[in-house]
């Protein structure tokens, strides 16, 4: 049995003249969860698509749970669950209901689904609503429901794509800890977000942009690159502050959060006495202290490295 349970490698999608997904290498390790990173329009869906078998790949080669895809699709799809943004179930059944059709679909005997459904409504805090109509439930009782659907019949690895866009904080928080069991009991989960909170709780992390592969690590693999080159700026006149920073050559962004300005420098190295004294010279004072990197640094980093390569002529 292969180590990996998804390997891809130059995984490519074109439609048209468009190409979705640009040659893209995967390695997701077993019982990992593993998150896709990245805006609207940057290859998600379509990746996680073709890693289902739903969606045949214009090039590259997929392996996973050591079949081929899309050959070996058929015999994949009871090996994996699914979990679109977009609630999916049927309104008009009850939870019980919902649950009892999925896990007859999914093949398991009257004595099997009731056990399992039995044990889903309680793990999933559901049991005091199963005669509800699913359509009736808030967002976030609807994000478990959908979430206990696609595990009814305990797959190896589930797929989620952006599962969390549409309900509140408290129940995304509580969404995660239960990916994290799922992951504890072995199960693989390959998530797609473009929430950076929910990024940093990933084992793994791949940030995609434009459907290219831009950065592939641990958040803090990741963050670890750009050491020395964060600061934070506490002035008077911040506004001021940020036109003057963002106008240096050395700095590749300048973000304002609050009173403070967050400083992305384009190379380590820079001093906190370097920026202090160009803020000076401009007429404004301020305080400036290094701060560590996080993930959104790391993005912004990864797809304007990238996109100034795309607009380099060939």
């Amino acid at each position: 049995m292969t180590e990996s349970a998804i390997h891809a490698c130059g995984l490519t999608k074109r439609f048209g003249a468009l190409v979705a997904v640009n040659a893209v290498n995967l390695d997701v390790p077993r019982a990992c969860v593993y998150g896709f990173l990245g805006p609207n329009g940057s290859g998600k869906s379509t990746t996680i698509r073709m890693l289902c078998g739903l969606l045949t790949p214009s090039g590259g080669e997929i392996e996973v749970l050591g079949l081929r895809m899309p050959q070996q699709a058929e015999q994949l799809k009871r090996r994996i669950g699914y979990m679109t943004q977009k609630f999916s179930l049927f309104d008009d059944l009850s939870v019980r209901q919902n649950l009892e059709f999925l896990a007859t679909v999914q093949g398991l005997t009257r004595q099997q689904e009731k056990g399992r459904v039995d044990d889903l409504l309680r793990r999933y805090r559901l049991d005091d609503r199963q005669d509800q109509l699913a359509g009736t439930l808030s967002g976030g009782q609807k994000q478990r429901l959908a979430l206990a659907g696609a595990i009814v019949h305990a797959p190896e690895l589930l797929f989620l794509d952006e599962p969390t866009s549409a309900v509140d904080p408290e129940s995304r928080r509580d969404f995660w800890e239960k990916l994290f069991e799922l992951a504890d009991e072995g199960t693989t989960i390959l998530v797609s977000t473009h929430y950076m909170d929910e990024a940093e709780r990933c084992h793994r992390l791949a940030i995609l942009d434009n459907g290219n592969l831009v950065a592939d690590g641990t958040p803090s693999e990741l963050t670890a690159t750009l050491a020395g080159r964060t600061f934070l700026v506490r002035s008077a006149s911040p506004r001021h502050a940020k036109a003057t920073l963002a106008s240096l050559s050395d700095v590749l962004s300048v973000a304002q959060i609050g009173n403070e300005l967050r400083v992305l420098m384009r190379e380590s190295g820079a001093s906190a006495e370097a920026l202090r004294a160009c803020l000076g010279q401009a007429g404004t004072s301020g305080e400036v202290e290094g701060t560590p990197p996080n993930l959104e640094d790391v993005f912004v980093v990864a797809t304007r490295a990238h996109g100034a390569r795309a607009e380099q002529p060939a």
